[in-house]
């Protein structure tokens, strides 16, 4: 294989196991079926998550997942930000499930930068795009 090709094989299957908050809010916004998974702790959770996601922390999917997401749902999984491997841990685990399933780079860090929708048990809310992540509207 070329050195490009090498190159051009990387990137096609990163692409196929990660995924940013934009093009996992496009999806949400055209109707596509996939669960989307914040794996934080439930401090975290209930401070704030992604609109439409369900709270599955790593530990919890061998028990939980096959019982909450039908088999052949796509999965994809958040965790707080770049610095934080619980989104690599829960698409393990999902993996080994036998589920296809994404990590959304950037986390929950970027989903609310980025002025997507975030929930909290008092309701909804947008957090001001940040010019440095994301396109003022």
């Amino acid at each position: 294989m070329t050195a490009a090709a090498d190159i051009a094989a990387h990137y096609r299957a990163k692409l196929a196991f990660e995924t940013d908050p934009a093009d996992v809010r496009a999806a949400q916004k055209a109707g596509r079926r996939f669960a989307l998974v914040d794996t934080r702790s439930a401090e975290a959770w209930a401070q704030g998550r992604a609109r439409g996601a369900i709270h599955l922390p790593p530990r919890e999917i061998p028990a939980r997942a096959t019982a909450e997401i039908p088999a052949g749902t796509p999965v994809v999984v958040y965790c707080w930000s770049p610095g934080c491997n619980g989104g690599d841990k829960a698409a393990l685990a999902f993996a080994e499930l036998g589920y296809e399933v994404k990590l959304m780079i950037g986390g929950f860090e970027y989903w609310a930068r980025e002025g997507y929708p975030v929930v909290t048990d008092e309701g909804e809310t947008r957090h001001p795009v940040d010019p440095l992540t994301g396109v003022r509207r």
